[in-house]
């Protein structure tokens, strides 16, 4: 991870490119909330953490995890980045409290502000002119020896589909697939036609991780996608900031004086899951 601009962000992943709409850029309310500190600033849906980091070095990126009770599987449990600067804290050691954010059912986006502008997510045109198309369900066998398509691992489990199509010859096959009858009652099977806008190519790089996490450019710039089991969304964090399920971020100093910003999401408890 770098910060080129001296200004890191963690946002929501729904609204990233949703900020200019309310007013201004990211990178400006960004770096407004960085230069007094760093803070969290949130209008409407859109919500992000943003700090001062350092421009010229990497900035090591680190998570704990813990095991969902819902799906087994890890799910995160702390998120540490080092900002790369001295800690400059005026109560000892003691946390800078920052805010909280809630967990993103879309991910949520870890990188640098003025790269960020660039973002383009859900309902964007394609950036490359290409697009996916995977399908899935109990009739995929049958759609295959029709259609054929590629067996494509995707956080663990199969589909079949085609990546990297150009998007009008994705957008003739998917409504093939939707065309579909897979029987004489008229079941076929689930399809998915995406464009490669930033949002599906950080869900695409979080296949294959057990963290869902996915690294992709942004800018010219790495940006990380840190997403989340749908099933442990639904369990643990849903209704999000409107339900009170929100988890705080704070700066600390790491054992060597340097400034670290960290999000935790404490053990779920049961009866605390955002359940309206």
């Amino acid at each position: 991870m770098t910060a080129p601009s001296g200004v890191l962000v963690l946002g929501m992943a729904s609204w990233i490119d949703y900020w200019p709409q309310l007013g201004r850029p990211l990178s400006e309310r960004a770096s407004a909330a960085a230069s007094m500190g760093g803070g969290h600033v949130h209008e409407w849906m859109c919500e992000m953490a943003a700090v001062r980091a350092a421009r010229d070095q990497p900035l090591k990126v680190r998570a704990s995890t813990a095991t969902s009770p819902f799906d087994g599987g890890p799910t995160i449990e702390v998120l540490e980045i080092d900002l790369g600067l001295p800690w400059a804290g005026t109560a000892g050691h003691e946390p800078i409290i920052l805010g909280d954010l809630p967990v993103d059912r879309c991910g949520m986006v870890l990188g640098d502000a003025l790269a960020l502008d660039s973002w383009t997510g859900d309902g964007h045109p394609t950036t490359d002119g290409l697009a996916d198309v995977t399908y899935w369900g109990a009739y995929a066998d049958a759609a295959h020896r029709q259609f054929g398509g590629d067996l494509i691992l995707r956080h663990g489990s199969h589909v079949r589909g085609w990546l990297d199509l150009p998007l009008e010859d994705a957008k003739k096959l998917g409504n093939a697939l939707n065309d579909w009858k897979g029987d004489e009652q008229g079941r076929g099977v689930m399809v998915a036609v995406d464009e490669h806008t930033d949002l599906h190519r950080f869900y695409r790089a979080s296949w294959t991780h057990p963290l869902r996490i996915g690294a992709i450019k942004v800018a010219d710039c790495p940006v990380l996608g840190i997403n989340w089991d749908s099933g442990d969304h639904s369990m643990r964090h849903r209704g999000e900031r409107r339900s009170g399920q929100v988890y705080p971020v704070t700066l600390q100093p790491d054992h060597t004086g340097q400034t670290t910003m960290r999000w935790t999401i404490p053990p779920y408890a049961p009866g605390h899951d955002g359940a309206e």
